[in-house]
């Protein structure tokens, strides 16, 4: 709880200063507006009105604004637009109804800067963290042309799609997750439990070893002797790639590794296929420029090598170049039919339209080899168990027969 000092504006025109306990400025803005008062300006002062019973601990990822609540935002904002509510009674509804109170936060600093005449696009400009640019793009664009309620339908549709297509794609990767995750559970179980009572038994008899049963015969040592040198050592090696995959080599090593994986290589150029797809259309159709447009995708786009074609596409158009010419040109990334849609788009006139029929024919693709996905990563998850199970048995079963020619 803080202690504030405010300057406010009665609704009788009267301006007076006050002093007032608040968990926050946003929560003391609200309490004034439902006395509907105004606040001009407001000055936190410490030492007073705190106590422990007071403290609020505040863990941000518990107040996080989820994809879910960024898409009924656009929606439920659109919706009321269309029904004739005023904008700043339309985020006042919202207010109201959210859960979430880091959402209810930045709708009341909405309201504010609306109130102080700025437009939502400006508003949720600071809140970059909250709102995409993309997102801020697109309701720029509405608010010019007037359409700010389409512009709002078309965004929640597109974010919609967007986190469709993540979830699906977390959920195909799911399955072999969980698998080599129960692998390397079983292994270092058996490493630690099991081996050294056999290699015990192998030492004391004077078993001559093969290459294999010494290999992990060392592993288990390792893994008794030494096991928090061993994990130290994992977590410093899997921080340092984390850190390097960050960086602008880093992110292009592991980048191009993805799209050489097979069946997910292609899976990965479809995703980005789509996403650009729909991204372009959505900006393209509701009036942004199409050089912000790309740029726009450019940032939304994760792969540094999509984000590269992206941006030698905004140069091209900026000398006059048609914006088909450079996706035509990289067929490794973007698929021949995208780049030809592109390409009857611009002569016709139509290509959001063409681009939002290229992003649904991607995404459905998408859908149905995601849910595939288990059924055709199963193979290979039994080949890579069947392998080192083998290994393993071949590893531990061939000093048995050395061992009984011992006795």
């Amino acid at each position: 709880m803080s202690h504030f000092i405010y300057k406010a504006k009665k609704a009788s025109g009267e301006i007076y200063k006050g002093e007032k306990d608040a968990n926050d400025r946003y929560d003391l803005y609200k309490i004034l507006k439902e006395s509907g008062e105004e606040v001009i300006d407001v000055t936190e002062k410490s030492g007073k009105g705190m106590s422990l019973k007071n403290i609020t601990i505040t863990l941000p990822f518990l107040n996080s604004i989820k994809a879910q609540d960024k898409i009924n935002f656009a929606r439920n904002l659109g919706s009321m637009i269309t029904a004739g509510l005023a904008m700043s009674r339309a985020l006042n509804v919202m207010e109201r109804q959210t859960k979430n109170p880091a959402l209810k936060k930045v709708l009341i600093a909405l309201q504010k800067d609306i109130s102080e005449g700025k437009t939502l696009s400006q508003a949720m400009g600071n809140f970059k963290n909250v709102f995409s640019s993309l997102f801020v793009s697109m309701v720029a664009a509405g608010e010019q042309s007037g359409s700010l309620a389409e512009s709002l339908r078309i965004t929640g549709l597109q974010m919609d799609k967007s986190f469709a297509l993540q979830r699906r794609i977390r959920g195909a990767m799911m399955y072999p997750s969980i698998i080599f995750l129960a692998m390397g559970l079983v292994a270092i179980l058996m490493l630690t439990y099991i081996v050294p009572t056999l290699m015990k038994t192998f030492l004391e008899l004077h078993v001559d070893l093969p290459a294999s049963t010494k290999f992990v015969l060392f592993v288990s040592s390792m893994l008794r002797d030494h096991g928090l040198i061993v994990l130290s050592s994992a977590c410093i090696l899997i921080g340092g790639l984390i850190t390097w995959s960050k960086k602008e080599s880093g992110k292009r090593v592991f980048h191009y590794a993805i799209l050489k994986i097979p069946v997910i290589g292609n899976l990965v150029k479809e995703v980005n296929s789509a996403r650009t797809a729909r991204t372009l259309s959505s900006l393209l159709s509701s009036g942004v420029d199409v050089v912000e447009s790309v740029r726009i995708t450019t940032e939304v786009i994760q792969n540094v090598y999509y984000k590269d074609i992206l941006k030698k596409a905004g140069e091209a158009i900026q000398k006059g170049e048609p914006i088909s010419k450079l996706f035509t040109e990289n067929e490794k990334f973007y698929p021949i039919f995208l780049g030809e849609m592109m390409s009857v788009g611009e002569e016709t006139g139509k290509i959001g339209e063409m681009l939002i029929g290229v992003a649904v024919f991607y995404e459905d693709d998408v859908d149905q080899k995601t849910k595939d996905m288990s059924t055709v990563i199963e193979p290979f998850l039994m080949v890579i168990i069947g392998a080192a199970v083998g290994f393993f048995a071949v590893a531990m079963i061939t000093p048995m027969y050395s061992l009984v020619n011992v006795i």
